[in-house]
């Protein structure tokens, strides 16, 4: 009789997919955050995050139904815990393909940010699809093996090289983002404080998906065989790159906010936004966009300048605009 450890099978699948559904309904209210804030946005910006919205869901059904298999239909059975279901194998290639198109959104920002430096971005995107075809590779796998007795044994090194591509994705893609942020400092204190709050949420969201894939390869390579954690983890991983994406997209009004509103001495000023910087092209670009744009047709490139002061009189408790152009 096989000794199936139920903790670590039946209720690491039941934790995992609880923690799926709530970064799921995370995922719910970012999407509607997004479009309250950003109606103007591109259409194609606009698609992928309704793309990442409809994969989300439909990766998180696939987890609850095969959690109805596992706890209802195989109530009392614990050896099928063994059993890979069709719809518990998809959620390895729903998390690639996620995972797969938010790699390519960075890579592109990467691709702005390193004004269309291929050499930084055919790498990120070479390991991207490496890193698909290997989950694309094991789901197929899984469907046609039935056992993760079976997979451990003929294709644990497939499943390995999944997690370790996609680690090495991340790790490259924050790795340029800090880099290239960091060189798009200039002397202004407010717009190096626009740069740095990019910086911190670059590295935030960089590192929790980071870690979030190298602890489920830890658990698949160090756990006893019949442990299931690595799978609960596992499902966790495509909400952390949804979420990550979205977030990356929502904090642009955040900082642009911070950017555009600081008080000294009484006076709240707006200040001046010069684009005819050329290290700052890009990352102005990617960080207001579509409010501000370049003149594609002509050489000269565009300046908006606004300048707002408001002076506070006390004394008459009034409150006057003294420039406004």
């Amino acid at each position: 009789m096989i000794v199936v450890d139920i903790p670590q099978t039946f209720g690491a699948l039941l934790i995992g997919g609880l923690f799926a559904a709530v970064l799921t309904g995370a995922v719910a209210v970012q999407v509607v955050v997004y479009f309250k804030l950003y109606p103007m946005d591109p259409p194609l910006v606009k698609a992928l995050v309704l793309i990442t919205w409809f994969l989300d869901i439909t990766h998180t059904s696939l987890i609850w139904a095969a959690l109805f298999q596992y706890l209802i239909f195989y109530f009392g059975n614990a050896e099928m815990i063994d059993y890979i279901t069709w719809n518990l194998a998809l959620t390895v290639a729903f998390t690639a393909v996620l995972t797969f198109l938010v790699h390519c959104f960075l890579a592109h920002r990467i691709w702005r940010l390193s004004r269309r430096n291929w050499y930084l971005t055919i790498p990120i995107l070479t390991l991207a699809v490496l890193r698909l075809a290997s989950a694309s590779t094991t789901t197929a796998e899984m469907i046609s093996l039935h056992s993760f007795t079976a997979f451990r044994a003929h294709f644990q090194w497939l499943f390995t090289l999944g997690l370790a591509l996609s680690s090495t994705v991340d790790v490259i893609i924050t790795a340029s983002l800090l880099f290239l942020l960091h060189g798009s400092r200039t002397g202004t204190n407010r717009l190096n404080a626009v740069i740095d709050s990019l910086i911190r949420y670059t590295f935030e969201t960089g590192l929790l998906t980071c870690a979030g894939t190298i602890v489920t390869m830890l658990c698949w390579l160090t756990i006893s065989h019949n442990s299931l954690v690595f799978m609960g983890l596992h499902f966790v991983i495509s909400k952390l790159y949804a979420n990550s994406l979205l977030v990356t997209l929502n904090t642009r009004q955040i900082v642009r906010r911070a950017q555009s509103s600081s008080s000294r001495d009484g006076r709240i000023v707006h200040p001046i936004v010069h684009l005819n910087d050329p290290r700052l092209e890009s990352t102005i670009t990617d960080l207001y966009s579509p409010n501000i744009a370049f003149d594609k047709y002509n050489s000269q490139k565009l300046e908006i300048s606004v300048v707002r002061s408001v002076e506070h009189n006390v004394e008459d408790g009034c409150e006057r605009t003294i420039n406004d152009a």
